[in-house]
């Protein structure tokens, strides 16, 4: 049988060890928002060469129509195909065999992973970081008795805090405290660093290796597609946990 090519994409290295595969797809793969002007017909054939490749690695693959929210779908159960969840903005499974992938343009995708195969990979906006969907996903590893400790953490390209300009009642949102005028700035607008605060709020709950890209999707808009660029289209997050009879295969 001929295998579909992964699609071109930015491999995160962080996880090839413990037999977990992730990555960003990249401008070159085209966009997977079937709500951009783009014939569905185009993106969803994106979409089913993914899910062909994937499906080598392993039998399920959730998906979700992202909402920035907080909910964090937790996949604890035996079924095959695509399962494409109503509104959810995070997906957590705590055994081997489910891929998993949320659409991003400047929001961070956040990767988490322990070294027994549980996995979860998060959509997180300005709102999503404000609400701490991070907590949502660690509680779910601590359910299933997975220490922060324990877990790995990646960083995806994301808009940078250099580029990443919001007004004072945003800024609060995140940090709790009135910004201060951005003297810097033309506008005088606060910037804020969203990777640097998924960050600190993970060391706060107890994950120490945490490693993060150093791609900006502003900043490097020709690799991939920036909302605050003006782009319409949207890049993948994907992580699967591959099932070990899947991996002998291959």
């Amino acid at each position: 049988m001929d295998v579909p090519s992964a699609p071109p994409r930015e491999n995160i290295p962080d996880f090839e060890d413990i037999g977990i595969s992730a990555f960003t797809t990249t401008r070159e793969a085209g966009s997977y928002d079937t709500l951009s002007g783009e014939p569905v017909r185009d993106v969803m054939l994106r979409w089913y060469g993914l899910r062909g490749f994937l499906q080598e690695l392993a039998p399920r693959f959730a998906t979700a129509s992202q909402v920035h929210g907080t909910r964090v779908v937790e996949h604890d159960g035996v079924w095959e195909g695509w399962l494409r969840v109503s509104e959810a903005d995070g997906h957590f499974a705590p055994r081997s065999g489910t891929a998993m992938a949320v659409t991003i343009a400047d929001c961070v995708p956040v990767f988490l992973a322990h070294p027994e195969g549980a996995i979860a990979l998060l959509h997180s906006g300005w709102r999503g970081t404000a609400a701490r969907i991070i907590d949502r996903a660690l509680a779910a590893f601590s359910r299933q008795g997975f220490a922060a400790r324990d877990l790995r953490m990646h960083l995806g390209p994301a808009i940078c805090g250099e580029c990443y300009e919001v007004s004072a009642e945003v800024a609060q949102a995140l940090t709790g405290i009135a910004a201060a005028p951005n003297r810097e700035a033309a506008s005088g607008r606060p910037h804020m660093d969203l990777r640097a605060l998924i960050a600190g709020h993970a060391r706060e709950a107890g994950v120490t290796r945490i490693t993060t890209s150093p791609w900006c999707t502003r900043c490097d808009n020709a690799l991939f597609f920036s909302h605050r660029a003006g782009d319409a289209g949207r890049q993948l997050a994907v992580m699967v946990a591959r099932e070990p009879a899947r991996v002998d295969s291959l």
